[in-house]
């Protein structure tokens, strides 16, 4: 005997849609509990990488030779594809530097990958490219396609593999930028305060760099990299320069241009901070602001789409069958 089948909405089971819910519903809930329960620091994956930057600076000035030679790292498969590159002519010093400079302002602090940017853009429209090449014009899949169709297949694959190691660095840079915004009008005003409890700039910025280093990770990662280079570098303007070169973004090239017109002139450091931090906060209020008069126009398309029609289906649903029923029994 074959067991009863469950009710059915528009075709479709009830009761296995519910079955299939639930276990989406378990997963999420697993999934919850093992990110609440392995919460790690943020500033714990970059504290190697900035000891290796304390260890470097300290090296070129207190170091031997031999000492720095092996503080500088050597990659094997770096240097075969330099080789590679500079066989064929294609490792400018220009490309490399630009290269270097977008890893540097995504997070990415070993610029030997500079080296491996340029190398994706020349394999990978050879291999994703030669691919759809193949697909297209050497099986039948795309038979039934028009030649413009097939040839606008073959160009975009060529096109997207092309700058996918751009596009890759260039969401990482501005996803970094947003989350160093969020957080840098906190920083001033804790660096006004430092400034006027009588911290040095160097001790200022680790001081702030432990206080937001747990909810801004990556301004804390900066502002870490920062007081290392301050106090070892020769030159404390460089070290605010190499701030400015490693975030894109415009607000923290004004913060620095302060930190080096102070450092040059000997104007009070709080009083332009705490300017610099009113103008950050109003700039942020006017962004949020901003965000919210778009959203009524933005809302617009899903409430056609979804909240309307359930809504119709809600108040007029019991009218229309209440109708369907008198038509029924009106013609029995």
């Amino acid at each position: 005997m074959a067991p009863a089948a469950g009710p059915k909405i528009l075709g479709i089971d009830v009761f296995a849609v519910a079955t299939l819910l639930a276990g989406v519903a378990a997963c999420a809930v697993l999934l919850a509990v093992y990110a609440a329960m392995t919460v790690r620091d943020p500033m714990t994956k970059r504290v190697r990488a900035l000891n290796d930057r304390r260890e470097q600076l300290k090296a070129g000035i207190t170091a031997s030779t031999k000492r720095r030679a092996k503080l500088v790292t050597r990659n094997e498969t770096t240097d075969r594809i330099k080789a590679f590159l500079s066989a064929f002519k294609m490792l400018q010093d220009s490309q490399v530097r630009a290269a270097q400079t977008k890893l540097l302002q995504a997070g990415i602090r070993s610029k030997e990958y500079a080296v491996a940017v340029i190398f994706g853009r020349l394999v990978l429209p050879i291999v994703f490219g030669g691919l759809s090449l193949y697909f297209v014009y050497g099986t039948d899949m795309f038979a039934t396609w028009s030649p413009l169709k097939a040839y606008g297949i073959v160009a975009a694959s060529f096109i997207l593999s092309y700058k996918a190691p751009d596009l890759y660095l260039d969401n990482k840079v501005t996803k970094r930028s947003d989350a160093i915004r969020k957080g840098l009008p906190d920083a001033l005003d804790l660096l006004v305060i430092c400034a006027e409890a009588g911290l040095t700039v160097d001790a200022a910025f680790g001081r702030v760099a432990r206080e937001l280093g747990k909810a801004y990770p990556e301004l804390g990662d900066e502002f870490t990299l920062a007081a290392i280079e301050l106090s070892f570098l020769a030159e404390r303007r460089q070290a605010f320069e190499n701030l400015a070169a490693r975030v894109k973004l415009d607000a923290l090239k004004g913060v620095v241009t302060t930190m080096i017109q102070t450092e040059k002139y000997g104007t009070p450091l709080a009083s332009a901070l705490r300017v610099l931090s009113a103008e950050f906060r109003n700039e942020r209020m006017m962004r949020a602001e901003e965000k919210a008069a778009r959203l009524p126009a933005i809302m617009t398309i899903p409430l056609i789409l979804f909240i309307l029609p359930t809504l119709f289906i809600v108040i007029l649903g019991p009218a229309a069958c209440s109708i369907s029923d008198s038509f029924i029994h009106g013609n029995h």
